[in-house]
């Protein structure tokens, strides 16, 4: 099962910021740092858009929790507002490589869920970044929809060659047999 897409998203557009062509970016990537230090993003409207364009990059710098990027060619706040809500990306093949143990958001897509006794409850749908912890949304034939938070004392195991993904769930997170 390869879902492997060829970009990854590491920021949002949200508006111009100035009148020089700065672009006010959401970010989110764990790094920021980074950004500025690539030769070029790509911007789309989503990771599969057929419209993605690359951008080459001039520069970025932290303001407030946002960074502020420079893009090469766009030099006025009509440009930049052009670029408004896109997603800004990066080539899989050029993200940060990851340490022993890590993932991607992508990989979890399609894992088989496991409680620690055992019980199947389904498949990883899609996960939601909360900012708080990121909650896997579980397609379960029994259950239908499971939302369980990602965390420490919920998550067990994550076995992405194996496919499957082990979790202790917090009581009443599951509804009781009665009203299955």
């Amino acid at each position: 099962m390869d879902n492997r897409p060829q970009y990854l998203v590491i920021g949002e557009v949200l508006r111009p910021h100035g009148v020089q062509g700065e672009l006010r970016i959401r970010l989110l990537t764990d790094y920021p740092e980074r950004i500025g230090q690539l030769k070029v993003v790509y911007m789309g409207e989503s990771v599969d858009s057929p419209n993605v364009k690359a951008y080459p990059v001039e520069g970025m710098r932290p303001h407030l929790d946002y960074g502020l990027l420079k893009i090469h060619g766009i030099n006025s706040r009509a440009k930049a507002d052009r670029l408004r809500n896109l997603l800004i990306m990066v080539d899989v093949e050029d993200a940060v490589p990851l340490e022993e143990g890590e993932f991607y958001l992508f990989e979890l897509i399609g894992l088989e869920v496991r409680t620690d006794d055992g019980e199947t409850l389904g498949k990883i749908t899609e996960v939601i970044e909360t900012g708080a912890n990121d909650v896997y949304v579980v397609d379960s034939p029994r259950y239908r929809e499971v939302l369980i938070p990602a965390t420490d004392h919920t998550i067990l195991k994550t076995d992405i060659a194996g496919g499957v993904v082990v979790v202790k769930l917090p009581e009443g997170l599951l509804p009781s047999s009665d009203q299955t």
